[in-house]
C-alpha cells in the first residue's frame, strides 16, 4: 500500500470533516460489542445452558482474536488499501453481530469470533490512518477515538440489561442492537473508500514491512501496550468482586466499575494536552503507570476506601491506553511502519490482556484472597512504568523486505 493519500491540508473542509466523523463512529464499534455482554451473561448461561468455563470464553475470545488476527492486519491493508480495508472490518462486524443475536450457542460463538476478527484489524490499522492523515495531531485525534470507545463501552455497559428486559427477543434483540451502529459507520466510512491514495498498491511496486521484531523500542512499545492491557482488563473483570469481597454491595461495586471507565475517558482528555506540554512521553508514560500502581496499592493495603481507589486507578488507565496508542504512530517513521509495529505490539499485548484475568482469578483461589493476585498486578505495574519511560522517546527504524518494484511502500 503506497504511502501517497491525500494528506490533510490538501482536503476540502467537508472531506476533513466527513474523514473525522467516519473516524469516530469506526472507534465507537470497537468496544461496545464487547462490554455489553458481561451484564447479560447470567442470562444466556441460563438460556443456553452454558457452564461457568464456556460463559466465560465469551469474553475471552475476542482477546485471543485480537492477538492472532493483529499481525495479519497490515497485509490486509497492504493489499486493500486503508480505507478499503477498514470498510471491509466493518462489513465483517455488521456480520457478527447479525450471527451472534441468533437463537444457538454455535452462532453466538461464531459471531463473537467474527467480531473479535473484525475490531483487531481495525484496531491495528486507525493508529495508521491518523499516522498518515493527522501527523500534527497524533494525541488529539488518537484521545478522541479513545474518549468515544471509551464512553460507548460505559454506555452499552449500562444500558444492556434494561434494553433486554423492554424489547422483544430479550438478550439477543439486545446484542444485536449494535448492528446499526456498525452499519451507520459504514455507510459514513464509505466515501473514504473512493478517493485518490484509498486503492491497493500496484503488482511489483510495493515493499512489505516486516513486524519489527528485531527492534528493543518496538519490545518496549509492546510490552507497555501489552502491560496496561492487562491492568486494565484485570480491573474490568475483577474489580466488582475485589469490592464485593470487601464489604461493598454489589450494586456499589458495579458502580465503582462504572466510575473506573467513566474517570478513564476523562484521562483519555487530557492526554493530548499534556503531550503537547512535553518533549516526549517518558514521563507522562512513568507517571500515568505510577498512578494507575497508586490505586492497585490502595485496594490492597486499605481496601475500606475503594470509592478513592477506583477512580485514581481509572485514571491512571485511562491515561496509559491512549499512551500506547499513540505510540504506534509516535515511534514509526511513516504510515506502513505504524501498520507494522501495531501489529506487532497488539498481538502480543492482547495476548497478555488475556492472559490477565485468568490469572488473576487463579492467583485468588489458590491464595484464598486478592492480596496475592493484587500483589502481582503491582508488580505488573512497576515493570510498565519502566518499559514506558523507554517507549516514550525515540523512532524505529523500519525493516522491509523488496516484493516487487524500487519506489512503493507498503503497510
Amino acid at each position: 500500500m503506497p504511502d501517497v493519500a491525500v494528506r490533510p491540508e490538501a482536503r476540502a473542509w467537508g472531506g476533513r470533516i466527513l474523514l473525522i466523523a467516519g473516524l469516530l463512529l469506526v472507534a465507537a464499534n470497537l468496544r461496545a460489542s464487547l462490554t455489553g455482554v458481561g451484564p447479560l451473561l447470567g442470562t444466556v448461561s441460563a438460556e443456553l445452558g452454558l457452564a461457568p468455563a464456556t460463559a466465560g470464553a465469551l469474553n475471552t475470545l475476542p482477546l485471543l482474536a485480537f492477538a492472532v488476527v493483529s499481525p495479519l492486519a497490515p497485509a490486509l491493508a497492504r493489499r486493500l488499501g486503508l480505507e478499503r480495508a477498514l470498510l471491509a472490518a466493518l462489513l465483517s462486524l455488521a456480520i457478527g453481530l447479525a450471527v451472534r443475536s441468533m437463537p444457538s450457542t454455535v452462532p453466538l460463538f461464531t459471531g463473537t469470533a467474527l467480531i473479535g476478527v473484525s475490531i483487531a484489524v481495525v484496531n491495528v490499522l486507525l493508529p495508521s490512518l491518523i499516522k498518515r492523515d493527522f501527523p500534527g495531531s497524533v494525541g488529539m485525534m488518537t484521545g478522541a477515538y479513545v474518549v468515544v470507545m471509551g464512553t460507548m463501552a460505559s454506555v452499552s455497559s449500562g444500558v444492556m440489561v434494561p434494553i433486554s428486559e423492554a424489547v422483544p427477543g430479550g438478550w439477543r434483540t439486545a446484542l444485536g442492537c449494535w448492528l446499526i451502529l456498525a452499519l451507520l459507520a459504514t455507510l459514513v466510512w464509505l466515501p473514504q473508500t473512493t478517493r485518490r491514495g484509498s486503492t491497493h498498491a500496484e503488482p511489483g511496486s510495493a515493499l512489505a514491512v516486516r513486524l519489527p521484531w528485531t527492534s528493543p523500542l518496538a519490545w518496549a512499545v509492546t510490552v507497555f501496550m501489552g502491560l496496561q492491557s492487562y491492568g486494565f482488563y484485570v480491573m474490568i473483570t475483577w474489580l466488582p468482586s475485589v469490592l464485593h469481597d470487601n464489604g461493598v454491595s454489589e450494586a456499589a461495586a458495579g458502580w465503582y466499575l462504572f466510575v473506573f471507565q467513566g474517570v478513564g475517558v476523562v484521562a483519555s482528555l487530557i492526554v493530548p494536552l499534556l503531550m503537547r506540554r512535553l518533549p516526549d512521553q517518558r514521563v507522562l508514560a512513568s507517571a500515568a503507570s505510577l498512578t494507575s500502581l497508586v490505586g492497585y496499592l490502595g485496594l490492597l493495603a486499605f481496601p475500606d476506601l475503594s470509592p478513592l481507589w477506583s477512580p485514581i486507578s481509572g485514571f491512571g488507565c485511562g491515561l496509559c491506553i491512549v499512551l500506547a496508542l499513540s505510540m504506534l504512530s509516535l515511534r514509526a517513521q511513516d504510515t506502513p511502519s505504524s501498520a507494522a509495529l501495531s501489529g506487532m505490539a497488539q498481538s502480543i499485548g492482547y495476548l497478555l490482556a488475556a492472559v490477565g484475568p485468568p490469572l488473576f482469578g487463579l492467583l485468588h483461589s489458590i491464595s484464598g484472597g486478592w492480596s496475592t493476585p493484587l500483589v502481582m498486578l503491582c508488580l505488573v505495574t512497576v515493570v510498565q512504568a519502566s518499559v514506558g519511560f523507554i517507549a516514550g522517546r525515540g523512532s524505529i527504524q523500519p525493516a522491509a523486505k523488496r516484493s516487487g518494484g524500487s519506489d512503493g511502500r507498503a503497510a
